[in-house]
């Protein structure tokens, strides 16, 4: 339980203001939504100015990673090359990969090509091929701040049905963003998301999803995209969370590997795509801190 602040106290936030004067109203308003039965964040979701700076610096290095691999991923090019350019950009900023022997994975950035989901390992075996498609998913951390994105890339001659899994599910995570606003719910993200992805004729991985980050590499909320509107948690601003649907072409239901216990796979072996963003809740509106 947080402690209760007298009003004159200094703010939970670390302001250096008076409580009155800075979260008193901002936490009276989020005790109402709570009495009223919603999820609502506690203060260690809320990120400070000083905190919010540190996690963009880390996300310079992130996007700067992904850039290079942008520039530089090819055919016949392989896994391992390709983390290879994620550890040598990051740690020449003087940042970590946050993947790198995180639980045991062995490698700086997760490759995922055609029907992994997610957490694809690097290997020098594993050759990209023309029509291949790939999702690159990178996260950083730097002087102890998190950031975390991934991008799709296509490898020369891509079926035109496959471009166009790759197109929407990226177009989902701005529908999603869209819905992205203080004293909203993250399940108006993950209705907007989720109905665009059936419009057009896929489906969205249910068991894994986004998740803040910032202080940590996986932080709370869990993140859905098969959540209803005006449910899940509310957000308000100094919250910070991935967009990050992972969207099969065929049915939703994925497994495991059983050999190395990362890589995620389509169960029926149809293609999955995913985009991720790491997003800011602001006074306003949204913040993509790393893309």
């Amino acid at each position: 339980m947080e402690k209760k602040l007298g009003r004159n106290d200094a703010c939970w936030c670390g302001s250096g203001k008076k409580y009155k004067q800075c979260h008193e109203e901002f936490d009276h308003r989020i005790e109402m939504f709570r009495k009223q039965g919603h999820l609502v964040p506690d203060h260690k979701l809320i990120k400070t100015p000083d905190q919010i700076e540190k996690i963009r610096e880390s996300a310079k290095v992130n996007i700067e990673a992904l850039d290079v691999v942008a520039d530089k991923i090819c055919i016949g090019m392989s896994t391992e090359d390709i983390d290879r350019i994620v550890y040598e950009v990051t740690t020449k900023r003087g940042a970590i990969p946050a993947p790198l022997n995180y639980e045991g994975f062995p490698k700086s950035v997760c490759t995922s090509i055609n029907d992994a989901v997610c957490h694809g390992i690097p290997s020098p075996d594993e050759i990209l091929q023309d029509g291949d498609i790939i999702n690159v998913d990178c996260s950083t951390i730097l002087n102890g701040y998190f950031s975390d994105s991934s991008r799709m890339f296509l490898m020369g001659n891509v079926a035109p049905e496959n471009q166009k899994l790759v197109e929407v599910v990226r177009e989902s995570v701005y529908r999603g963003l869209e819905q992205v606003k203080p004293w909203g719910f993250l399940g108006d993200m993950g209705q907007a998301v989720n109905d665009y992805i059936k419009e057009n004729g896929y489906s969205v991985v249910r068991e894994i999803g986004g998740h803040g980050v910032g202080l940590a590499f996986h932080e709370d909320p869990w993140v859905g995209y098969t959540t209803k509107r005006g449910t899940d948690m509310l957000m308000v601003p100094g919250m910070m969370f991935t967009i990050e649907p992972m969207v099969n072409m065929g049915k939703p239901e994925i497994f495991v590997d059983e050999e190395n216990d990362w890589t995620v796979y389509t169960e029926d072996g149809s293609l999955s795509a995913q985009w991720e963003i790491q997003v800011l809740v602001t006074e306003d509106g949204h913040e993509i801190i790393s893309y």
